[in-house]
C-alpha cells in the first residue's frame, strides 16, 4: 500500500564529509538500542538488552485484546487464527541470533543517513512458537505460489510513502525446515515483549533482522513477486544511486569481542593491567556454520586461532569462543574474525554500500594497559591520559 511511488532506485542519503550525526539519526538512535557488549557473555539475551529496531510506532495491543492472523491469498483453505487456535499447533523452540541488516553503518564513510549503529546490532534468544509451514499446509499453498507476504500491525511514512511494515519470503523458504521459520508468540519463555513484536512475530533463522516481520497480521500466498517498499526500495546492496541492487538475506560472519577490564567512560576505550588477560565473545553466520575465529591484539597485523566452543546442536545461533592474552603495559588495538565452513570471512577493510547494509568488518577494541604501577606507559598517573 502507499500514497505515491518511490522508484526503485531512489537512493539513501549519504552524509557529507565533514556532517555528524543529526538530529533525525540522534531520534532515531534514543529509540532504539544496541546490545551492550559486555552482554555478550550470556548465552541467552535478556530481553531488554537485545537489541532493538523499530521502524514506527510499537502497537499498543492490551492484554485481553483479541488478536487474529489471517492467512490467505493463493491457498486453497483461507484461514483466521486467533492466539488459542496457533498455540493448539504442533510447539518449536529454536535459539536464534538475529542482527540487524544496517549494523556497522556508522563505521562507513560516507555514511549513509540512517539508525547510526556501530556494531552492537544483536542478541541471541529462545523464540517458541508454531512452524510457518504447518501454517501453510493448513491452508493449502496453490502450485502457482512464489512469495508469501507478512504484514504487521506498526504503520508510518518512509521517503514519502505511507504504509504498513511488509516483507516477504520466497514460498520455498516460507515452507522450508533450513531454516525454519517461526511464528512466535514467546521469548525466552515469557510472551513477547511490546518491543519485540508482543503477540505474534516471525523468526527467519540466519536472516538479517528486517525478515522477523513483528506484530504479525498477515501472511499472504502471492503468484508475482512482491514488490513493496521494504523489498524493492530498502534493503538492497547498492554501489550508486541508479543501481537495482541485490536484496539483503542471509546474516554475513561476525565475530564480536566482551570488551576487556573496564572502560573509559566517554571514549570506550578499554583499561587493562598486566599480565593474562582472559578473552572472549561470540560469532554467528546465516550463511553456514563458524568453522573458526582468530584474534589480533595488535591491529590485524598477526592473528591467533582461539578455541571455538561447540554448537551443541543449534545451528542458528551464536558460538562462544575464548583465548588468554599476555598484555604488556601500552596501547593496544584488539580484533576477532569470523569464518565459516563456506569460507566467508570477515574483511579488513571497509566495505561500502549505499543503504550501509551487511556491513561485517572486523571489529576493533582500542585498549590501554597500564604500567604495574598504576601510571600509563608514559608515567602519568593512571588514566590522566584519558581525562
Amino acid at each position: 500500500m502507499g500514497h505515491r511511488l518511490v522508484d526503485a532506485s531512489a537512493p539513501a542519503r549519504l552524509a557529507a564529509p565533514d556532517e555528524g550525526i543529526g538530529r533525525d539519526e540522534l531520534a532515531l538512535a534514543t529509540r532504539n538500542h544496541g546490545l551492550p557488549l559486555e552482554a555478550l557473555r550470556y548465552d541467552v539475551t535478556p530481553p531488554g538488552l537485545h537489541y532493538v529496531l523499530t521502524h514506527y510506532d510499537i502497537p499498543y495491543v492490551a492484554e485481553d485484546q483479541p488478536w487474529h492472523l489471517i492467512v490467505g491469498g493463493r491457498v486453497r483453505r483461507p484461514l483466521e487464527l486467533d492466539l488459542a487456535a496457533l498455540r493448539a499447533f504442533p510447539e518449536v523452540t529454536t535459539r536464534v541470533t538475529l542482527e540487524c541488516a544496517g549494523n556497522g553503518r556508522a563505521l562507513l564513510t560516507p555514511r549513509p543517513v540512517s539508525q547510526p549503529w556501530l556494531v552492537e546490532a544483536v542478541g541471541t534468544a529462545e523464540w517458541t512458537g508454531v512452524p510457518l509451514r504447518l501454517l501453510l499446509a493448513e491452508a493449502g499453498v496453490e502450485p502457482d505460489a512464489v512469495d508469501v507476504v507478512f504484514t504487521g500491525a506498526d504503520h508510518g511514512v518512509e521517503r514519502g510513502v505511507e504504509q504498513d511494515y511488509q516483507r516477504s519470503l520466497p514460498v520455498d523458504v516460507a515452507t522450508g525446515t533450513e531454516p525454519e521459520v517461526l511464528v512466535a508468540y514467546a521469548m525466552n519463555g515469557g510472551p513477547l515483549p511490546p518491543q519485540h513484536g508482543h503477540p505474534l512475530r516471525l523468526i527467519v533463522p540466519g536472516w538479517y533482522g528486517m525478515a522477523h516481520v513483528k506484530w504479525l497480521r498477515e501472511v499472504a500466498v502471492t503468484d508475482v513477486p512482491f514488490t513493496g517498499f521494504q523489498q524493492t526500495v530498502a534493503y538492497r546492496l547498492r554501489q550508486d544511486a541508479g543501481d537495482e541492487g541485490e536484496p539483503v538475506t542471509r546474516i554475513d560472519p561476525r565475530a564480536l569481542l566482551v570488551p576487556p577490564g573496564f572502560p573509559d567512560f566517554m571514549s570506550r576505550a578499554r583499561v587493562v593491567r598486566p599480565g593474562q588477560v582472559p578473552l572472549e565473545g561470540r560469532a554467528w553466520s546465516g550463511r553456514a556454520p563458524v568453522t573458526g575465529v582468530e584474534v589480533s591484539t595488535d591491529a590485524g597485523h598477526t592473528w591467533r586461532r582461539a578455541e571455538l566452543e561447540p554448537a551443541d546442536g543449534r545451528r542458528w545461533a551464536w558460538r562462544r569462543w575464548h583465548l588468554t592474552w599476555d598484555a604488556s603495559p601500552g596501547e593496544h588495538v584488539l580484533s576477532a574474525r569470523a569464518t565459516d565452513s563456506e569460507g566467508h570471512t570477515q574483511p579488513l577493510d571497509q566495505p561500502w554500500n549505499r543503504g550501509g547494509f551487511a556491513v561485517n568488518l572486523v571489529q576493533r577494541v582500542p585498549v590501554l594497559c597500564l604500567e604495574g604501577d598504576g601510571t600509563d606507559p608514559a608515567g602519568q598517573p593512571a588514566y590522566a591520559s584519558r581525562q
